[in-house]
């Protein structure tokens, strides 16, 4: 720890003695399910979480999720519940401000196998959500409690949004992160490191989720099969379209998921249900493809007589990795050489809240959560080693960036300074 300063070693010793306590909390959150549709466990979750930013934050609120809707296999618009979010503000009235996020849900439901910790070894603790991200949301608030603890940043105002539905892209908090990003300049998710060695992801792609249902007429397959309009057929060739775009727009991926319909052999299907991701390289691939659905969705109407309904949109805009971004990863690189540690980052095609605090201009690193691996199966585990680790990594690049070392690339939001 050499290039730490006297102040940031003193931080460091606080959160290294913190690792039992963090520990312990960890396996207790991780025990509680809060699977993306499981409300109840949702609240239960807000409700720990809560009680540790109050020690700490000047306001903590309960912010209900937007409304959102999806279509059903037969077409009719459905509500999608999702669980309340935690905005939580330090020094509000600071110019110099961040954004730190997390999410309090996981992949598995309420009725998943998957519901308690077993140590694997002695530095690897198996258990839902421990890597994704229950793990990360306990170091960014030792961090923050640290900091604050040694007075660390008086001129840095922090907000903390902790979402309850980041496994199904953040659909009811989109809103929420989008209108606290707006006022800050840097951004912190604590997303597990992409690789257990502790690699950060640089550029994402983006990404959209998307249904189709087509609804055409019935008829006897013998008797009068002209009358009908096949809708599995229109499916089928929507499918086909939809997964060629991905040779013929440079950087898309497409996946299409699901196809629903059909029935008795001698009965023409008069309903079908499509769904399909695309994840864009960039902005222009996400043009072109948006262009492109409009136009294949219009055609296939055309062509097979059907009526189609949609719903879904990019929620996760690509997320970019420009000059400003190079030089918030070298500040935590060098933070993380201080800390004895080698950082490095690598591009990633999954996607996360990152994505949506860059489209607000904001210079952000979305996976500082811990060192782990297997995350969204059974296996999933975090190295414990890494709560203290990647706790002391935030909690010294935040007080440097409190300092202003970043100050000269950052687009102005107000003034910069304390």
């Amino acid at each position: 720890m050499a290039g730490l300063s006297p102040s940031e070693i003193r931080i460091v010793e606080q959160l290294n003695s913190r690792q039992q306590a963090m520990t312990a909390t960890l396996i207790d959150w991780a025990q509680v399910n809060s699977g993306s549709r499981n409300l109840a466990g949702l609240a239960t979750m807000r409700d720990l979480i809560e009680a540790r930013l109050a020690l700490l934050a000047e306001s903590v609120e309960t912010i209900a999720p937007s409304p959102v809707t999806t279509l059903s296999d037969k077409g009719e618009t459905i509500p999608l519940p999702h669980g309340a979010n935690l905005l939580a503000r330090k020094r509000p009235q600071a110019n110099r401000r961040m954004i730190l996020t997390g999410h309090m849900d996981t992949v598995f439901p309420a009725d998943h196998p998957f519901q308690r910790c077993r140590m694997l070894d002695a530095n690897t603790l198996n258990g839902p959500g421990t890597a994704d991200m229950k793990g990360g949301l306990l170091i960014m608030i030792e961090a923050l409690a640290a900091l604050e603890a040694a007075d660390a940043i008086p001129g840095l105002g922090w907000d903390v949004v902790v979402n309850a539905d980041e496994e199904v892209s953040s659909l009811g908090s989109a809103a929420l992160l989008r209108e606290t990003a707006r006022a800050c300049q840097i951004g912190m998710t604590f997303e597990p490191s992409v690789t257990p060695h502790g690699t950060l992801a640089s550029a994402r792609r983006g990404s959209g989720n998307f249904i189709a249902t087509i609804a055409g007429r019935s008829a006897h397959a013998g008797r009068n099969p002209q009358d009908g309009r096949n809708a599995v057929v229109a499916a089928a060739d929507l499918a086909l379209r939809l997964d060629a775009l991905k040779r013929e727009i440079a950087g898309l991926s497409v996946n299409v998921a699901r196809v629903a319909g059909g029935g008795a052999n001698n009965v023409v299907p008069d309903e079908a249900a499509l769904s399909w991701n695309m994840r864009p390289l960039d902005r222009e691939a996400q043009g072109r493809a948006e262009q492109a659905i409009a136009a294949i969705l219009d055609d296939i109407r055309a062509v097979h007589d059907v009526e189609i309904r949609t719903s879904g949109h990019f929620a996760r805009p690509p997320k970019a990795f420009d000059a400003p971004h190079e030089a918030l990863f070298h500040l935590i690189r060098e933070a993380g050489a201080d800390l004895g540690l080698a950082i490095d980052w690598q591009p990633s095609g999954g996607v996360c809240d990152g994505n949506n605090i860059a489209a607000e201009n904001v210079v952000v690193v979305d996976t500082m959560g811990v060192r782990g691996g297997a995350i969204h199966t059974a296996e999933e585990y975090v190295l414990l080693d890494s709560l203290g680790e990647r706790a002391a990594l935030a909690a010294i690049t935040i007080a440097r960036i409190a300092q202003g070392r970043l100050d000269a690339v950052l687009a102005p939001k107000g003034a910069m300074n304390v």
